[in-house]
């Protein structure tokens, strides 16, 4: 080997126990001062709930009792794994197995929902069951996919709309609330394929595919001449209100 391939080896080894540095640096912190909240305040070691506050600043339909869904755990998962750290992950996917519900009186972002929250069990859900892991002799039983598929059932009440279009917000134990919103956003109502799709595919449901493809296609056919799209619409009219187009939501 080359002193030019030795240096290469190096650093690459230097940057990687960095990025596991980094990693844990926050992830430990985490877990201790804000889980199973949502994300930990740095500063002043606190945490805040931002799945539920995101947009909803005035907190409408959030029980007092309401501690977050550990939204950070489960958006490291899949960290956990790539890592090779097994145990950490275990350990968490028991707790998240007995403990996480998505039956809780709070509005939600369907968009911040489906790619932080779905989107982290769906992908650690396939990581845990790649025949190259070692998970697959360990103690996980498909726990992550079955939370994931129930979280895929309360968001189908969102697509019960005129035009298929999905409401933008969501109450995860009721559903869509009396005098919400009908107004979305172009990424909110086009952009949740990915992670229903992979659901359908793993659990056998087609529901969850057709409805984010049903809204995906209706969207596509609203674009311009030019073949764009606006920023934001109504999912009841189908019509555009913000009809300006960027790379932005």
């Amino acid at each position: 080997m080359s002193k030019i391939d030795l240096r290469l080896v190096s650093k690459k080894k230097q940057m990687s126990q960095k990025v596991r540095k980094m990693f844990y640096h926050a992830y430990d912190n985490y877990m201790t001062y804000a889980f199973p909240h949502d994300e930990l305040k740095p500063l002043s070691k606190s945490y805040t709930d931002s799945l539920s506050e995101l947009g909803n600043l005035k907190l409408e339909h959030l029980p007092q009792n309401y501690n977050g869904s550990a939204l950070t755990l489960i958006e490291s998962l899949s960290s956990l794994v790539i890592m090779g750290n097994y145990t950490e992950f275990e350990r968490a996917v028991h707790w998240l197995s007995e403990n996480l519900t998505f039956d809780v009186d709070a509005r939600i972002s369907l968009f911040e929902c489906n790619i932080r929250v779905l989107g982290g069990l769906v992908s650690a859900h396939i990581l845990a069951t790649d025949p190259a892991s070692r998970l697959v002799q360990g103690e996980y039983k498909n726990q992550l996919l079955t939370l994931a598929e129930d979280l895929g059932r309360r968001f189908l009440r969102a697509f019960d709309t005129p035009t298929g279009l999905p409401y933008a917000w969501i109450n995860l134990k009721y559903g869509v609330m009396e005098n919400e919103t009908t107004e979305t956003s172009t990424s909110g109502c086009g952009s949740l394929i990915l992670e229903m799709g992979a659901l359908s595919r793993l659990t056998g449901d087609p529901r969850f595919e057709a409805a984010a493809l049903r809204a995906l296609r209706i969207l596509w056919s609203m674009r311009s001449p030019l073949n764009l799209l606006g920023t934001t619409l109504d999912v009841v009219t189908g019509e555009w209100i913000e009809y300006s187009s960027g790379i932005g939501a």
